[in-house]
């Protein structure tokens, strides 16, 4: 069942970039973007380990700098691919980040079958550690360090912000560790300064607000978590960065397609609801004619993703 589910999912994804231009959607898209760079890095190891799961590109401006703040983007993939990030919207959301002057990590994670939830978050958490700790190396401008995700992506990146600061948190009956110890940095932060989700999955418990795809008898958050949501709706809400919210965190925008019949658009109405009622400060984009992934990246939008990160950067 777990396999036709990836299925089910690849062939959703892989229908819809095919009516992108190169690079143009989210997740799996089609390959041989050729980027803008004045340095690329690729395949390297952020946990000081030989895991594939474990590796992330780094892609620096054309224009050279002495230190370029960073955005960590994430691909989606509901969580099963632990090696995507050679298709994390290179032709889109990274095209933009690096022409508007930004240094772009795109990370590797473990997949839902190579362990469970907070693996996932905890190799996130290391990637923006292992920012900090080779910022000398990469050029890296720590002052300022942004995650962005696609999907499954945005949900990883949506739950990193709302848990920046916080190492251990518990959710109903659940207690969960938001940090891990992956990597050899695990006494830098891994707190940031802003989000981009982008058709994030947000609350894991309400994945049926609007229309939605029907899973059988495995939802990609049902491997996640290796659970039922009628049985254990506690670890649902752990997985859900609506629980995590408060008024400490940092700016997040939201991207959302109305007609995403994948991850309901009102998860992401959901999330900006929820974070503007704590006073975080958020934008929200929810595009008409918008799908999951297609029809969400036009000039408008980017633009909009940039202009937000600026603001919040200083720029």
């Amino acid at each position: 069942m777990k396999k036709s589910l990836f299925s089910l999912l690849f062939l959703s994804i892989t229908l819809a970039a095919t009516a992108q231009p190169a690079g143009g959607f989210g997740g799996f898209q089609m390959p041989q973007v050729k980027l803008e760079t004045s340095k690329e890095w690729k395949d390297v190891n952020y946990a000081n380990d030989n895991e594939t799961f474990h590796t992330c590109d780094i892609y620096l401006p054309k224009a050279q700098k002495k230190r370029y703040p960073v955005v960590i983007h994430i691909y989606g993939s509901a969580w099963f691919s632990n090696n995507s990030k050679g298709a994390a919207d290179l032709g889109t959301i990274v095209s933009s980040l690096l022409d508007a002057g930004y240094a772009v990590v795109c990370p590797n994670h473990r997949s839902s079958m190579d362990a469970k939830w907070p693996a996932q978050l905890h190799d996130i958490k290391a990637v923006v550690r292992f920012v900090r700790g080779q910022a000398r190396k990469y050029k890296f401008d720590t002052s300022f360090i942004a995650v962005s995700g696609f999907s499954s992506g945005g949900h990883l990146a949506s739950t990193t912000a709302v848990t920046s600061g916080t190492r251990q948190a518990t959710v109903g009956t659940v207690s969960i560790d938001l940090e891990g110890s992956v990597g050899k940095y695990t006494r830098k932060s891994s707190a940031v300064n802003a989000a981009c989700d982008w058709s994030g999955p947000i609350d894991l418990t309400a994945m049926d607000c609007g229309e939605h795809m029907t899973m059988g008898d495995n939802s990609p958050e049902d491997v996640l978590l290796n659970s039922k949501l009628s049985e254990e709706p506690d670890k649902y809400l752990s997985l859900s960065a609506t629980s995590y919210i408060d008024s400490n965190d940092p700016p997040v925008i939201i991207f959302h397609g109305e007609k995403d019949n994948v991850v309901p658009c009102c998860q992401g109405k959901k999330f900006y609801e929820a974070l503007k009622a704590a006073g975080v400060r958020t934008e929200a984009t929810f595009v008409p004619e918008g799908g999951h992934g297609m029809g969400m990246y036009d000039e408008a939008n980017l633009s909009k993703m940039v202009q937000f990160l600026n603001a919040a950067s200083g720029k």
